[in-house]
């Protein structure tokens, strides 16, 4: 383990999974991750979490404590306020040292250090892209663990950084722990993988552009479904666009589809099977995230570890994940409609970021994600 922790496993943390949620969202492959390589890696671990879940994280983590919740922690405002009196009581049952809660919100009377993990600044940076609920909910979080923590995670510098320039964060209390990606998980697909995909899509060997993502104005899907359009002007074979993911509050996304000619086709599957995943990812003939910015933009890793070429945008976190291995487009419709046609007119350059992008994918593991992690609860530990 990282030198400086207390005794050979760390200090005993407690690791609050009761926000994932049983689609495996960003934060579910977020917690899943990490709580995994903290395992291996001898951490001293209790976990709680909902009841449903329990089998799972004591699969993950067998060394572990395992605590399933009481049942009302299923409905967000119960587990708000469970949050701020079973919690304490859970870390004081299981002996913990630190408590870290991965998803912004926070005990505020643990008794012990807090560790919170922050993934996103856009709350303030870009307040019209989140609803007005959500949006008022995460910066009040979001100020109450830059105040209130021990140490607060981001999971890019790009996070840290906005954090210190909007809300004059303490820089020297935030550490950055890049998301890793579970290579057996996410892996270049088998030929039948690909296939298997395709056909649960109805594509019928049809290509496909991909997009993978809540379906939420940050994500800039509407932009995308116009890029995609301008694309397909003129090409005799036109690739579908498939939008997978669960379905946001973006409003303009059925009038953007409403838009679209008859004769291009546009699929939204809604989530897809996990397993499904690296055929869907690796299979697609790109991979298209023009998101207006992201705390880290998992799907981006994910699609470079399943072999894919990926456009992105060059905002945030985005460029310290995908680097030189991914293109780069500005989010608006004609930059989209022209990068797409250079790359699907190209397809030694999508065979060239693919296998670059695959590459680039194996240097973000759950390991470094989970060593970083333990400096930062050993950091917290000995504030």
């Amino acid at each position: 383990m990282t030198a400086g922790t207390t005794g050979p496993s760390g200090p005993r943390v407690l690791v609050d999974a009761t926000a994932v949620p049983a689609d495996r969202g960003g934060v579910g492959r977020y917690v899943d991750g990490l709580i995994a390589a903290l395992s291996v890696g001898g951490a001293h671990l209790a976990i709680v979490c909902q009841r449903a879940d329990a089998e799972r994280y004591s699969r993950l983590a067998p060394a572990a404590t395992v605590v399933p919740g009481p049942a009302a922690i299923a409905h967000r405002p119960a587990r708000l306020a469970w949050e701020q009196t079973g919690l304490p009581m859970v870390a004081q049952q299981v002996d913990a040292q630190v408590v870290h809660s991965p998803h912004y919100t926070m005990p505020l009377r643990s008794g012990r250090p807090v560790v919170v993990t922050v993934h996103d600044a856009t709350f303030f940076t870009e307040p019209d892209l989140h609803s007005s609920v959500k949006g008022t909910f995460f910066r009040s979080a979001t100020r109450t663990a830059l105040r209130r923590a021990s140490r607060v995670v981001t999971p890019s510098k790009a996070t840290r950084d906005e954090l210190v320039r909007v809300l004059d964060a303490d820089a020297t209390k935030i550490d950055v722990a890049y998301h890793g990606v579970d290579q057996s998980t996410f892996h270049v697909p088998t030929e039948a993988e690909k296939a298997r995909v395709q056909a649960r899509l109805g594509l019928a060997g049809q290509s496909y552009i991909a997009f993978l993502g809540m379906l939420e104005p940050r994500k800039n899907v509407p932009g995308l479904i116009r890029g995609w359009v301008k694309a397909c002007e003129g090409r005799e074979l036109t690739p579908a666009l498939v939008l997978a993911g669960g379905s946001g509050w973006d409003d303009t996304i059925d009038a953007t589809m409403a838009e679209v000619p008859s004769h291009l086709r546009v699929l939204r599957p809604g989530y897809l099977r996990f397993s499904d995943l690296p055929g869907y990812l690796g299979g697609a003939t790109l991979v298209a995230y023009p998101s207006h910015g992201e705390g880290f933009g998992l799907p981006v890793l994910e699609a470079m570890a399943c072999g894919a070429p990926v456009l992105t945008t060059n905002r945030l976190s985005l460029p310290e994940v995908g680097g030189d291995a991914v293109a780069y487009t500005e989010p608006d419709p004609d930059s989209i409609a022209a990068n797409l046609t250079a790359l699907l007119d190209d397809p030694d350059r999508r065979a060239a970021l693919g296998r670059a992008g695959h590459e680039r994918s194996l240097e973000f593991t759950w390991a470094a994600s989970a060593e970083a992690h333990m400096a930062a609860y050993s950091r917290a530990l000995e504030q």
